[in-house]
């Protein structure tokens, strides 16, 4: 990789504020000043810094998100907060949200720059859970764990079987879904003559969402939790 594209992707600057920085002997490759924009190195192996800071390589990121509500699920928008501008560390990085929550809706998001990643736990055939807390505005019953068991049938169709589990408080309950549809949670509750007037997601797959996040906080997953994910 060519050293000013690399200083580049990595935040240090554009491409002509990167040239000025190798002008100025600012650039250091394994210890020694460069001033050439095309020298070619390796991102992986190379240790690059500019003004004593050295720059980590940093190829595909994968951050959780405790998503306020305000925020819309997208990368710009013209008119709203998007949840990409939660994240000063990365900005870099050409981040994108996988999926997308309500802007009303709360919690668990995840943000990548790998769209593969996103295939995987998007796809309808990959079969992955989400897990919603919903506060509902009617007490849920039996009857409704059993129709959300069955299938609840919307207006573009019926969707697949859903776990509903009632909690102490049958207004607030925990709701499992494999599809993503338009609004599905919401209408699905209205298909029962029964309102959401709360959502948060709480689990993508068996990844939780991490209860030390506070709203608008991220962090990287680690390993294990990218597992998590996909099963």
């Amino acid at each position: 990789m060519r050293l000013d594209k690399f200083l580049s992707n990595m935040g240090a600057g554009t491409r002509s504020e990167v040239k000025q920085l190798l002008k100025k002997n600012a650039v250091m490759v394994n210890g020694k000043k460069e001033k050439q924009s095309k020298r070619q190195i390796n991102p992986e192996a190379d240790e690059i810094s500019v003004n004593g800071e050295v720059i980590a390589y940093i190829d595909k990121i994968y951050l959780m998100l405790n998503k306020p509500a305000g925020y819309v699920s997208a990368v710009e928008d013209a008119e709203h907060n998007t949840v990409i501008s939660l994240i000063e560390q990365y900005q870099y990085l050409d981040l994108f949200p996988v999926g997308r929550l309500d802007k009303d809706t709360e919690g668990l998001l995840l943000i990548t720059n790998d769209g593969q990643f996103n295939h995987d736990v998007m796809s309808p055939n990959k079969h992955v859970s989400k897990v919603y807390q919903v506060e509902a505005a009617q007490p849920v019953t039996q009857d409704d764990v059993q129709r959300f068991k069955e299938g609840i049938e919307l207006s573009d169709g019926k969707v697949k079987p859903a776990k509903l589990e009632i909690t102490e408080d049958p207004q607030i309950v925990f709701v499992t879904i494999h599809e993503g549809r338009y609004h599905q949670v919401k209408r699905m509750f209205h298909a029962i003559d029964n309102e959401v007037t709360k959502l948060k997601r709480v689990k993508i797959g068996n990844l939780k969402l991490d209860d030390n996040l506070l709203k608008g906080e991220y962090r990287e997953l680690t390993e294990t939790e990218l597992e998590l994910v996909k099963s």
